[in-house]
């Protein structure tokens, strides 16, 4: 169990008030939480302080190798005040896994639960009330070495920082156009697909500009060896409903483990839905399409939760999905998972892990 020193802020910053306009991850609490890595002695000195900069020699091996990598969570407030994680634990699992990826040391997770769980608890107030609005918690860890040489850092540090944020995409549960890209891609098997790591984010921005300049939301990536088979959308993994069947593609080293997916999965299982893990060729979809048995389509992720797709484009063909409306499944699984999540609903699945006392 980590000791962890907590230094407030003597200048706490004028939070948003009800009603405001918050957007994503552009609002910053009074305070973070900061931990070292030294070789030879582990991770140590855990302590919280007030929110503000940091100090990195141009040297610093993050800017030149981009050994780092990050999380997403959030925190949520009932309507009695408490207040909740969703799955910390997948979080810290999760990163566990791109730290071993990324030659990164590991972070038991009882540490990273307790980490978020103390920085949270300090900043509660951050949390705001409005429907769709939640408190965005951002653990990362990059490497500090002074050297330019190519090799793993000997020193990190992992911070959390929080961020009071309104909805992913301004529409809200509206649903949202994809691009399926052709000419790019974002990540092959065997690579860095699967870590939650910036390289994987600074690949796709080229991709994400040509879909924004076209009036599509987000880019959805193809496999990088057949260039056919659908993998994961830029901030989310992605759904299919096929002729009543929820289809995924399946976990195969080049794509996030998402944990908002994860958690379809299991409440489509839970309520007798055929729930399928596989490949899925675009030209599937495209046949699907007219045949009238592609139903649904929606992404998955911490950031959005559900966000239901209208459209998909592939080269000349736009396939309009549930003649652009928000789909009955789509619907259900986000009032399911939201409600877990703000506490409106029992927690039938053990997800919640309450902060403080």
């Amino acid at each position: 169990m980590l000791d962890i020193k907590i230094i407030k802020t003597t200048e706490p910053k004028a939070k948003p008030i009800p009603g405001q306009k918050l957007g994503f991850g552009k609002i910053f609490t009074d305070h973070m939480f900061v931990m070292n890595y030294t070789e030879g002695k582990g991770w140590h000195d855990p302590r919280i302080e007030p929110f503000h900069n940091i100090s990195l020699s141009p040297a610093a091996m993050v800017y030149h190798y981009g050994q780092e990598m990050f999380e997403g969570l959030k925190a949520y407030r009932n309507p009695n005040g408490e207040v909740y994680l969703f799955r910390p634990d997948m979080n810290a699992k999760r990163t566990n896994a791109t730290n071993d990826r990324l030659v990164i040391p590991q972070i038991p997770v009882e540490d990273f639960v307790q980490a978020v769980s103390a920085v949270v608890d300090v900043d509660r107030d951050w949390i705001p009330t409005d429907p769709g609005t939640s408190l965005y918690i951002r653990p990362f860890i990059i490497a500090t070495d002074e050297f330019l040489g190519v090799a793993p850092s000997k020193t990190y540090l992992f911070m959390v920082i929080l961020s009071p944020s309104g909805a992913y995409y301004e529409s809200g549960l509206a649903p949202v156009g994809i691009w399926i890209e052709d000419e790019y891609v974002r990540a092959v098997r065997g690579g860095i697909g699967f870590a939650k790591t910036g390289g994987n984010y600074a690949a796709s921005l080229i991709a994400q500009q040509k879909a924004h300049d076209a009036g599509f939301s987000q880019v959805l990536w193809l496999d990088g060896v057949d260039r056919k088979y659908i993998e994961e959308v830029g901030a989310m993994n992605i759904f299919f409903k096929i002729a009543g069947k929820v289809v995924t593609p399946a976990l195969s080293g080049s794509i996030l483990p998402g944990i908002t997916r994860n958690s379809v999965i299991q409440l489509c299982k839970k309520w007798g839905y055929d729930v399928e893990e596989r490949k899925i060729s675009v030209d599937e979809l495209l046949q699907a399409q007219k045949d009238g048995t592609l139903e649904e389509c929606f992404g998955t992720g911490t950031a959005a939760v559900i966000s239901p797709v209208g459209k998909l484009r592939y080269k000349d063909d736009v396939m309009t999905i549930k003649d652009g409306q928000t789909g009955e499944l789509s619907l259900k699984l986000y009032d399911a998972i939201t409600g877990i999540q703000t506490g409106k609903l029992p927690d039938e699945m053990g997800w919640r892990v309450k902060v403080g006392d």
